[in-house]
């Protein structure tokens, strides 16, 4: 075991960057150096300075000396990482936006949570709330039940027992979760999910999940645009993102083709 000093703080910084992760993840409250302190039963003072070590690498960042958040640099470390479907993945939403004029993203799900993982250059710009890491609920985004395809009633209605419904979503949201299974059952036979302004007013999503090869939903590829500019076209999009879909699932990159 190495027990250096350089390790110690590797370790302990994993740890302060697992948590800010986990709560961030599970839309707890943030912390901030005191409160990680007390949570990770470690000194104050190196709290700190690996806080400080971690927000200069983007590991971590902060604002205004307020609560720590997962940092851009996390994420471009975990992309580092991704060596099949999600290296490609950038491309493919980027042929999105050309064939189809509106806005990409790839979600992966997290309980009763979707995770933006990538979002096209149109939808992500600096300064916007469309970030990777972003969180949104699964049962009012199109993103999010195209993740769920593959659940049962039960099994549907038992990972949103727990669910607030109230306040969340834009005017299409449902409220329930038997209104959400209403939702899935209507997209089932069209082959794709289309989810008008129920997480944003005048926004529609058109998604479909990402197989893996043996057939499991691995993710979900979704676009988004206004609903003048996705109504009546909504089959010839979700054809479009089908294929991405597929060749994402399949490992075979679309500028390849």
């Amino acid at each position: 075991m190495d027990n250096s000093p350089e390790a110690s703080s590797l370790a302990q910084g994993l740890r302060i960057v697992r948590l800010v992760v986990d709560r961030e993840k599970a839309g707890k409250q943030l912390l901030g150096v005191s409160q990680l302190a007390a949570e990770l039963d470690m000194d104050q003072s190196r709290v700190s300075r690996l806080t400080q070590e971690l927000c200069d690498l983007g590991l971590l960042e902060r604002r205004e000396r307020g609560p720590f958040r997962v940092g851009s640099g996390f994420f471009s470390l975990a992309a580092t990482l991704n060596t099949g479907w999600v290296r490609d993945a950038g491309a493919e939403l980027e042929t999105l936006v050309a064939s189809t004029g509106l806005r990409a993203r790839v979600s992966v799900r997290d309980g009763y949570r979707v995770i933006l993982l990538l979002a096209s250059s149109n939808d992500s710009q600096s300064g916007s709330f469309v970030q990777p890491g972003m969180v949104t609920p699964v049962w009012c985004t199109g993103s999010g039940r195209a993740l769920l395809w593959d659940h049962r009633r039960g099994g549907f209605e038992a990972l949103l027992a727990n669910v607030n419904f109230v306040g969340v979503g834009g005017p299409g949201a449902p409220h329930s979760s038997a209104e959400a299974w209403e939702l899935m059952a209507r997209d089932k036979p069209r082959g794709y999910v289309v989810a008008a302004e129920e997480f944003e007013h005048g926004i529609t999503e058109v998604a479909v999940p990402i197989r893996d090869p043996e057939g499991g939903v691995l993710a979900s590829l979704s676009v988004l645009g206004g609903r003048a500019d996705v109504d009546g076209r909504a089959g010839e999009v979700a054809d479009i993102l089908a294929g991405a879909a597929a060749r994402l699932g399949s490992g075979r990159l679309a500028v390849d083709q």
